[in-house]
């Protein structure tokens, strides 16, 4: 039975291993090759996105795709080690797998028109089959290094599925290739590693992830951190508000989960502890800032990217789709802090140690800006692809002129890397994940493989949400939050649209679930590190993180029932829907922490428990979409909702705001 010890271990060493990645700083010949690779592709990206034609002539799609994948494969083989800790020092034999990366990638894109020409996906000649076995062997050793062993025997795995379809008992039984024919297939076709994953990375991520890096390095994370001191330090609870803005801010940009608590924790969970939070909240609250941040628009990490390409949407859809869900998210998590800082008489922080509002944004203005023209190009003029590059381009010029924070020569090599390292692994996994696409493709499975989940789940909506709900939580515990969205979207979406529910609200559903398992054990990996830091248990932070996030569990349910929550319908109900859900996660984070803010406490004992239960009832029935409730329409079940509240809230307005305040927990707890 694995113990606390066991567990802290764990979180530990998760911690300790995203931090030697963060740290690992190369340097001599292997810096020197990251920052030149790194540099071309990005000016290879420019050249195709802007369509300068450098050279005299554009470059075919596949084989800009290519040379992509050769530069950041051959990238894995110098960030990665084969075996053991992550380290600066590159051993000789990744030097020769390096070598022969950028080979075979080399080959693959020069032969690029040739394979589209004559068909290589399903003819190829015997040096391409060649060429073929030798990449996909290069992939799935880049998958394990930077993907974990878990998704690397995933994709081997569905890999060789197409090899032995026809002895796989029904449903899964699907059309048998050749190993030769199926390599070759996932390699030269556009619906393998090169698919929409690919596709996805080469047309928007780069820009976004390479936008993100400059902002960070350029002071913007110190920024968003200061203007989140500035707006609501002074309030109750004041330093935990703040992890919850700067974590969203530093979320957004940097896409992961272990690296925003890495980032942002070391400032905010010790800044909870001395305002009088415990160790557990602290680090839970940290937690769960951070993997909401992944969720939150403009930026969402790749993912996002991933899914306006799957779905053939410009990103800025997806984007506006995203902002009600994070902004329910996110005020569910700000209610709680509120409720737990009214019960502990947790005050904010003193003034005089707050910077001022007008001098941050005296000094960092010109970040609003950048972001303000980054969203205009995207959702005015839909530059999705270029509109990162401009705002680069402007933040640049702003803060070399007038900022404090103006790039080095050193430092732009140092951001530079950085990139290099982040693409490489992105690029290591969404290559791997694509041949788990260019599986079921291959074996025309995912017709009746949908079919069979709706069949399964008996034509029942909510049982088949239930069902893709656990399956999203078990392939978010091993698997990259982008790996597990694309193989979600090959198995469960399409049995999900098939039972009637909106395609956007169904791919954004599974891209919740798949991030649950960061705050949720037996994982919880966010919830670990978070502890890590903060010197609490691991699993006592994790269960702590699912009551603070508890919103996360409920709330891609109700919007996948009311596409209305995710922009899906005309403007009169999105708002309606949204006061509604509003409301509703208001009474439901109430319940969570026993405490109405603004009003007053619940009380304690069984009546307590009572009012909890009464408020917790209240608001699932007003934010749910649910209908047809005992012979009741969606208003009155809502209304209904809002009667069952009037009782506890007078009862918390008798009871006032300071009238079940308890005594702080004692540091540590």
């Amino acid at each position: 039975m694995e113990t606390q010890d066991t567990r802290q271990g764990r979180g530990a060493a998760a911690l300790e291993a995203e931090a030697e990645r963060e740290k690992a700083t190369f340097t001599g010949v292997t810096r020197l090759v990251i920052v030149a690779l790194t540099l071309f592709a990005i000016g290879l990206t420019i050249n195709q996105l802007f369509n300068l034609k450098i050279g005299g002539s554009a470059i075919l799609d596949g084989m800009y795709l290519n040379m992509l994948a050769g530069i950041f494969l051959s990238l894995t083989f110098l960030v990665f080690r084969a075996h053991g800790p992550v380290s600066a020092r590159v051993p000789w034999y990744d030097w020769v797998i390096f070598a022969a990366a950028l080979a075979v990638g080399g080959f693959i894109a020069w032969n690029a028109e040739e394979a589209t020409t004559f068909g290589w996906e399903f003819a190829a000649p015997d040096y391409g089959v060649w060429a073929a076995i030798a990449f996909y062997v290069l992939i799935l050793e880049a998958t394990r290094r930077a993907g974990g062993t878990v998704l690397f025997l995933i994709v081997l795995m569905f890999s060789l599925y197409p090899t032995f379809a026809e002895s796989v008992p029904d449903p899964l039984s699907g059309y048998q290739q050749p190993f030769n024919d199926v390599v070759a297939f996932f390699i030269y076709s556009s619906e393998g590693s090169f698919g929409i994953p690919m596709q996805a990375f080469g047309s928007l991520v780069i820009g976004f992830i390479l936008f993100g890096s400059v902002l960070q390095f350029t002071g913007g994370g110190r920024f968003f951190n200061d203007l989140a001191f500035a707006l609501v330090g002074r309030y109750r609870g004041g330093s935990a508000k703040v992890a919850i803005f700067a974590s969203g801010f530093m979320g957004s940009m940097s896409g992961s989960v272990i690296s925003n608590v890495l980032t942002t924790g070391a400032v905010s969970i010790p800044a909870m502890r001395r305002a009088g939070f415990s160790a557990r909240y602290a680090a839970a609250t940290e937690a769960c800032a951070s993997t909401g941040g992944v969720l939150m628009p403009p930026i969402m990490g790749a993912t996002a990217f991933v899914m306006a390409s799957w779905l053939g949407l410009p990103y800025s859809e997806i984007m506006l789709a995203a902002a009600i869900p994070s902004l329910l998210y996110y005020f569910g998590l700000f209610a709680q802090i509120d409720a737990y800082s009214a019960r502990r008489g947790l005050r904010g922080i003193p003034a005089e140690l707050l910077p001022h509002l007008g001098a941050v944004m005296k000094s960092g203005w010109f970040y609003i800006s950048v972001f303000a023209l980054l969203i205009v190009l995207m959702v005015a003029y839909r530059w999705e692809t270029t509109a990162p590059f401009y705002a680069i381009a402007l933040l640049l010029v702003i803060n070399q002129l007038i900022g404090t924070d103006r790039f080095t020569l050193s430092g732009f090599v140092d951001m530079i890397a950085s990139v290099g390292r982040i693409l490489a692994e992105l690029v290591a996994v969404l290559l791997g994940i694509g041949m788990i696409v260019g599986a079921f493709q291959a074996t025309g499975l995912t017709g009746p493989l949908a079919g069979e989940l709706v069949s399964l789940a008996g034509n029942s909506t909510i049982l088949l949400l239930i069902m893709g709900a656990i399956t999203a939580f078990i392939f978010g515990m091993g698997m990259t939050v982008t790996a597990c969205y694309i193989f979600l979207a090959v198995i469960l979406a399409p049995a999900l649209v098939q039972g009637g529910l909106n395609e956007l609200a169904v791919h954004l559903f599974i891209l919740y679930w798949g991030m649950v398992s960061y705050i949720t054990p037996p994982v919880a990996l966010g919830a670990f590190a978070a502890a890590s830091m903060a010197g609490s248990s691991p699993i006592r932070t994790a269960f702590e993180a699912m009551r603070l996030g508890g919103v996360i569990y409920i709330m891609p349910f109700f919007f996948v029932l009311n596409p209305a929550l995710v922009g899906q319908a005309g403007t009169a109900e999105v708002l309606f829907v949204l006061v509604c859900a509003m409301v509703g996660v208001w009474f439901i984070s109430s319940a969570l922490q026993g405490h109405i803010s603004l009003v007053g406490g619940l009380g304690t004992g069984a009546l307590g428990w009572l009012m909890r239960g009464m408020i917790l009832l209240s608001g699932l029935l007003i934010a749910a979409p649910m209908g047809g409730l005992v012979g009741l329409g969606h208003t009155e079940v809502t209304i209904l909702g809002a009667l069952m509240a009037v009782v506890p809230l007078i009862l918390a307005w008798r009871t006032g705001e300071n009238g079940d305040a308890v005594p702080s927990p004692a540091p540590g707890a």
